[in-house]
C-alpha cells in the first residue's frame, strides 16, 4: 500500500526527510507586523530571526486551510496527518475537518490525523515512527493504534534561550522577564501531556538548565535504549551537540536525530532554543 504522511511545518524536517517523497509539509503562514511569511522550503532562518527581534509586539502564525490537506489525499492509498498539538494551534482541527469532508465521498479512504500533543522535535518523531511501521508493511490500523500510544508515551522537553517571546505573548510580565533575563535564569519547559506548556525546572545559565533538562528527562523516558532521541535547535548547532551529549551521559538512547528548526518552531523557541522529543 502508498502512504504520505502529511505533516503541519512546525514539524522539524531532517535533510533526508525533506528529500523522501513519503513526507510533505504543509505550511503554515507566519505574520510579523505587515509581512507574511509562508513557512516553506523558502524560509530565511536567520532574516527572520532578526524580524521578530526587532519587532515589539508578538508575532502571529495561522494554520493551513482543509483544503491544503486535501489536496495530497489522493496522492496515496493511506494518509497520515501529523499536526501541532491542538491546544497550541488550530492546524488539528483544519486537517480534521479535512479528513471529515473527504470521508463524505470516499468513505473507504484510509486517513487519520494525529494529534502530536507537542510541536517541533514531537512531531518529527512521530512522522518517523509512523514511516518506520508504514516502510515495515503493518497495516493502517495497526500502524495508528501503535502510534496513538506511541504519542501517550513521548516526552517533551525545552529550554529557552531569551524569554521574549513568553514576554510578547503574555506568559511573563515585563518585570519578572526583565528579572530573569539580568539574572541570566533560563527555563526548562515541559508538555503536560495533553499538549499544554507547563515550566519543569530552571537555572541560572544555558549549561546548568540543560543539565536540569537531563535530568527531567531520566525520570520520565519511558525505554529509552529502544527509543529515538529527537533534538531540534534552533540557529545553535553547537549547542544541539551538547545537548545530546549530556543526556547520552545518563540515558542510552537507541538512536539521535538532530534538525534544525523550521519556521513555526523558530518563531516559539527563539534564536538559540532547543526542543527534545524522546
Amino acid at each position: 500500500m502508498s502512504y504520505l504522511i502529511l505533516c503541519d511545518s512546525c514539524t522539524d524536517f531532517t535533510r533526508e526527510m525533506e528529500q523522501d517523497a513519503h513526507f510533505i509539509r504543509i505550511p503554515l503562514t507566519l505574520h510579523v507586523g505587515k509581512d507574511d511569511i509562508i513557512d516553506d522550503e523558502t524560509f530565511d532562518q536567520k532574516a527572520f530571526l532578526k524580524k521578530v527581534a526587532e519587532y515589539p509586539e508578538c508575532p502571529k502564525s495561522s494554520c493551513p486551510g482543509p483544503e491544503n490537506f486535501m489536496e495530497y489525499f489522493e496522492q496515496a492509498d493511506d494518509i497520515y496527518i501529523v499536526t501541532l498539538s491542538s491546544n497550541l494551534s488550530g492546524s488539528y482541527n483544519s486537517a480534521e475537518l479535512a479528513k471529515n469532508m473527504y470521508l463524505d465521498e470516499h468513505a473507504s479512504k484510509n486517513i487519520h490525523v494525529f494529534n502530536s500533543k507537542s510541536a517541533s522535535a514531537g512531531q518529527s518523531l512521530i512522522a518517523l515512527e509512523t514511516a518506520k511501521r508504514a516502510e515495515n508493511g503493518m497495516p493502517f490500523s495497526q500502524i495508528v493504534k501503535e502510534i496513538t500510544s506511541f504519542i501517550d508515551s513521548m516526552g517533551t522537553k525545552f529550554v529557552l534561550e531569551t524569554l521574549d517571546m513568553l514576554r510578547k505573548n503574555g506568559r511573563l510580565s515585563n518585570i519578572t522577564a526583565l528579572l530573569v533575563n539580568a539574572l541570566n535564569i533560563k527555563l526548562v519547559m515541559t508538555s503536560d501531556g495533553n499538549g499544554q506548556i507547563d515550566k519543569c525546572s530552571q537555572a541560572r545559565g544555558m549549561k546548568k538548565a540543560i543539565a536540569h533538562m537531563a535530568d527531567a528527562i531520566m525520570e520520565d523516558a519511558v525505554d529509552p535504549a529502544n527509543r529515538t532521541l529527537f533534538i531540534s535547535h534552533c540557529n545553535n548547532a553547537e549547542r544541539a551537540e551538547f545537548v545530546k551529549n549530556t543526556i547520552l551521559e545518563k540515558l542510552p538512547f537507541k538512536n539521535v536525530i538532530i534538525a534544525e528548526t523550521g519556521g513555526v518552531s523558530s518563531l516559539y523557541a527563539a534564536d538559540g532554543g532547543i526542543v527534545v522529543c524522546y
